[in-house]
């Protein structure tokens, strides 16, 4: 948890972005926090993660809150239920709603039961009630029931503003908060910083792992041991596989074998709940085939490349393009395609060997806020997604600008299934030579990734150390570990 005045400080800012709204649509913002969830029966829970949206406004850590912000009047209430008896035979005593709404800065505190009440009262009387997209089913449920909408329309996004508008989640909130979250305050950056430290350590112990004859799931258990040791957890399901051509294979069943390369993304959490995420790419046996190292070095260039061009005043739309037709322009030079590089850049062309895009914001949620909306999040309002396979996928699009913090995690990767199809149905145009595609069906995938902080006059990559990524430097450190 930050110092109170930080908390103070954003429910101001989002005050003060909301009140643009004419004044009979402002009305209320509500937050629902999330609740425990089960694994099977009750009191055997999943490990609880606090809604990301309540963590940044409300700083509360813990199961069963709520609170709502009167765009009106400015008014902030905590909803929670203080400890009762049976309650602390099991848990212990614990500080009361009303102190742990103190250290946010919030002056007003109720029973959880009384945010049901507020809201019901706030649309008795004709008041707007934002809210935003719900991921959690607890609160799409609740939200569903309080709104009296199917609990489908809890998901979607539509302005306030429009007089015909069905009830949905607030657009207009969503905006302002995506506003807010996405220029990272210092405090952000360094829990981003640690989270990337606890993720540098994660990875050397991947790294020290891949030894022939390894399993996989034993790589799994030592990276992931050290983010529950040193931070939260895990900021996201870990990728690790020898079949890196599958974009989030989460299958650990194989043995570590020679002549194939292990593809690691994976990342951590701080305490504080902000991630990390890297993917490095290790040849198993220690060494890269030539054909392996040919392709990680057009890989490891490419994420040179994005981070040498990242900027303020420049879009993450541009630079994806610009390595897209670096990369085009390097698997030319082995024979792999043909043509002129700014006309299969213009085709779409990459998507076949880079389906997704360059990279995503990244801060409390490892994809940063897209349970508020992809497009909201990494679109500029005048941008719009492309149809093309990889550029389209690309989640982070927009005009880079000094607190961003995005990943950088170009890759190439040949997907049987794929090249076979464009071969069917024609979609290369022309540019891709299959003849010569065809003796890399079994090769994989390699992607490399890392964090990076937009800075005024540039871009730093997070974290106080650089996980090892050439090639050379990658051989030389397996053959001594």
């Amino acid at each position: 948890m930050f110092d109170t005045d930080v908390y103070v400080r954003r429910r101001r800012a989002l005050l003060e972005k909301m009140s643009c709204l004419n004044e009979g649509k402002r009305g209320i913002a509500v937050f629902p926090g999330n609740a425990e969830a089960p694994q099977n029966y009750r009191g055997n829970d999943y490990r609880f993660r606090q809604d990301s949206t309540f963590l940044y406004f409300w700083g509360i850590d813990e199961p069963g809150f709520a609170a709502v912000l009167d765009l009106d009047s400015g008014d902030e209430y905590v909803y929670g239920d203080d400890v009762d008896i049976e309650d602390i035979i099991w848990m212990g005593p614990q500080p009361s709603v009303a102190s742990k709404a103190a250290r946010v800065g919030a002056g007003n505190s109720a029973p959880y039961r009384e945010f049901d009440k507020a809201v019901r009262e706030a649309r008795a009387k004709g008041r707007t009630v934002h809210f935003l997209p719900a991921s959690r089913y607890y609160n799409t449920l609740k939200m569903s029931s309080l709104m009296e909408i199917p609990a489908e329309d809890v998901r979607k996004v539509a302005p306030v503003s429009d007089g015909d508008r069905t009830l949905t989640a607030s657009e207009e909130l969503v905006r302002a908060v995506v506003s807010m979250r996405l220029v990272k305050e210092e405090c952000e950056i360094e829990e981003i910083d640690k989270a990337c430290d606890i993720g540098y350590r994660m990875h050397t112990e991947a790294r020290l792992g891949c030894k022939v004859g390894t399993p996989e799931q034993e790589i799994v258990g030592r990276m992931e041991g050290i983010t529950i040791s040193k931070g939260w957890g895990v900021s996201f399901t870990t990728i690790l596989s020898q079949n890196g051509e599958t974009m989030h294979n989460h299958s650990h069943n194989q043995i570590i074998t020679p002549g194939r390369l292990l593809l690691i993304d994976a990342g951590a959490e701080s305490n504080t709940h902000y991630a990390s995420d890297f993917t490095r790419t290790y040849p198993c046996s220690g060494k890269f085939s030539t054909r392996q190292k040919e392709i990680y070095d057009i890989v490891e260039s490419a994420n040179e490349l994005a981070f040498r061009l990242a900027k303020p005043g420049i879009t993450y739309r541009q630079i994806h393009l610009a390595v897209a037709g670096h990369i085009l322009e390097e698997l030319a030079g082995l024979g792999l395609v043909r043509g002129d590089v700014e006309e299969m850049t213009a085709a779409g062309i990459a998507g076949l060997f880079m389906p997704h895009g360059l990279g995503h914001n990244m801060g409390l949620d490892v994809h940063d806020m897209e349970d508020l909306g992809e497009d909201y999040v990494g679109y500029d309002e005048d941008q719009k997604r492309a149809s093309q396979l990889g550029l389209g996928n690309l989640r982070m699009a927009r005009k880079l600008r000094p607190g961003h913090v995005v990943t950088d995690e170009p890759g190439i990767y040949f997907i049987p299934a794929l090249i076979s199809k464009w071969k069917e149905e024609g979609t290369d145009r022309g540019f891709v030579n299959y003849q010569a595609l065809e003796s890399y069906h079994d090769f994989g995938g390699i992607r490399l990734e890392d964090d990076v902080l937009i800075t005024a006059d540039g871009a730093r990559r997070l974290g106080s150390r650089r996980l090892p990524v050439k090639s050379s430097e990658i051989e030389e450190i397996m053959s001594r570990e």
